[in-house]
């Protein structure tokens, strides 16, 4: 009809969805960044630097614990300054060691072969090889073995042990339901 766009802001200023803008998009636009998103970094990108950092370290000889507090625990205080400030807020919270830290060596773990890894990635969203491979995994155990495996990882006991000695989470849990 021509006025589905009128239509969709009328119903989204009806919602109360307007406060914070609008970002205009395409159906595709949306679909392809929110699976790139999802997948090379915010789930399967950050749990596996996750992974990868909790097991270097202990495999260097420090404790599993200390290493879910350094490489998981406190990825929520990073994340949240972030969230509420970009890298300005995150750069004014953290400790300039940390600040410099961050800048010497970030870049030297996640490095253009990440970002050429990352293209491959959206490549693969792009041309329908993800569909295809999220499909073929229902008919198969794929799907359910990836995430048994992510479930069984050393990291996984480590946590939900030191989960049970934090009060705070089991309140907030109660809170949110």
């Amino acid at each position: 009809s021509g006025q589905a766009r009128e239509l969709a802001l009328a119903y989204c200023q009806g919602l109360g969805g307007l406060k914070a803008g609008v970002l205009e998009t395409s159906f595709k636009e949306e679909t392809e960044t929110d699976l790139f998103g999802e997948q090379a970094v915010l789930c399967g990108g950050t749990m596996e630097l996750v992974k990868q950092g909790w097991e270097t370290l202990v495999e260097a000889g420090y404790q599993p614990e200390l290493a879910y507090f350094e490489c998981l625990h406190e990825l929520k205080l990073i994340v949240d300054l972030l969230y509420e400030g970009g890298f300005h807020k995150m750069h004014q919270f953290v400790s300039d060691t940390a600040n410099f830290g961050a800048l010497v060596s970030g870049h030297r773990v996640v490095d253009a072969e990440a970002k050429n890894k990352m293209k491959q990635v959206l490549a693969d969203i792009q041309n329908g090889q993800f569909a295809k491979e999220w499909l073929d995994s229902q008919s198969s155990d794929k799907f359910a073995h990836l995430l048994s495996q992510s479930k069984a990882h050393p990291i996984e006991a480590v946590g939900a042990r030191l989960r049970q000695q934090m009060p705070w989470l089991a309140a907030q849990a109660q809170v949110q339901a």
